[in-house]
């Protein structure tokens, strides 16, 4: 689909009837105009981590992020989880994210979900975030952040949307006995994300990631190695891993960052969380902020990821309020 019907698309096949009248159109922008008010008192930007996928431990990666930036940079951070009826922390429940109203005042969206069924109502707050203009990030499984199916209304937020928001959708992978080393592209070696960015090995098996999408642009490049751990013999092309975007929404063309990398064991790279971390300060326009040798990427409180994997190889029984944000 191409991008200047995608806006059409959101309005009148997501959701339709949005542009049956100027008056429908003019409360859809009420939102947005009340997000600037509110961000324009804030002294760092608030930032929405929507999580919910039931391989790659975002629960656990995106909170650390969260922390960092909260407790080093002093943002306002909000992240969101999927949940069961009673509350706690369910990564295999695809329908249902709490706390997703939060994006109706956030200067920022990363997200990390994996094949998303969400209803409507929730499914609104991120297609009107996207729509806004507003810088977004995202991570590995967001290429196929949603799985409606073929004969679902929504099915185009399967590929055609991650592809239009994040630059790419998901294609196939190189098998998850394998896993990657990642390089940084010369002629972007001086980009503002890639500062203190060093090559590195990364726990996560290559995704076919070509062609991107003609607004992207890549700074990273991963080559397929045999076996889990450093020093395995590459094998297939190489793809990149990461790029920077520009999302043309309904309302603004925003900043985004987008990695195709994202094991939780990745994190424990330091290249890896400075890589995150510049890549959300420039996606919010704040890249002068970042250092020369990049942004502080050490840890804020402890980080102990369980394993990527299915089924119940998530930690058991918590709720969003037993993973904290704020460190004393």
């Amino acid at each position: 689909m191409r991008r200047k019907n995608m806006c059409h698309w959101i309005q009148n096949t997501i959701f339709p009837g949005t542009c049956l009248a100027a008056g429908m159109l003019m409360i859809g922008l009420m939102p947005a105009a009340a997000n600037a008010d509110t961000a324009a008192t804030r002294e760092r930007p608030h930032v929405v981590f929507v999580t919910g996928d039931e391989e790659y431990r975002s629960e656990e990666s995106m909170p650390m992020l969260a922390r960092i930036l909260k407790n080093r940079y002093g943002f306002e951070v909000t992240v969101c989880y999927a949940l069961d009826e009673d509350g706690v922390i369910d990564p295999n429940r695809p329908d249902h994210i709490g706390g997703l109203e939060a994006l109706k005042e956030a200067d920022m969206m990363i997200m990390k979900t994996r094949f998303r069924r969400l209803p409507d109502e929730q499914l609104r707050y991120i297609t009107d975030f996207a729509e806004s203009g507003k810088p977004m990030a995202g991570f590995r499984t967001a290429t196929h952040a949603f799985r409606y199916g073929e004969e679902h209304p929504r099915h185009p937020m399967d590929s055609e949307w991650p592809k239009e928001v994040f630059g790419q959708r998901w294609i196939s992978h190189h098998g998850g006995a394998n896993s990657t080393d990642v390089e940084l592209i010369e002629e972007r070696r001086h980009h503002p994300v890639l500062r203190g960015v060093r090559p590195f090995h990364a726990r996560s098996w290559l995704y076919h990631a070509l062609p991107l999408h003609e607004n992207a642009e890549p700074l990273l490049v991963g080559r397929a190695v045999e076996g889990a751990k450093p020093g395995g013999e590459p094998f297939g092309d190489p793809h990149p891993v990461a790029w920077t975007h520009r999302y043309e929404g309904e309302h603004g063309t925003g900043r985004v960052f987008f990695t195709t990398l994202g094991h939780p064991f990745d994190f424990f790279d330091e290249s890896m969380r400075r890589l995150a971390l510049n890549g959300f300060f420039w996606a919010l326009g704040m890249e002068a902020e970042i250092p020369e040798e990049g942004l502080d990427a050490d840890p804020v409180g402890d980080y102990d990821p369980n394993d990527a994997g299915f089924g119940d190889k998530y930690k058991q029984n918590l709720r969003p309020e037993d993973i904290p944000l704020t460190i004393e």
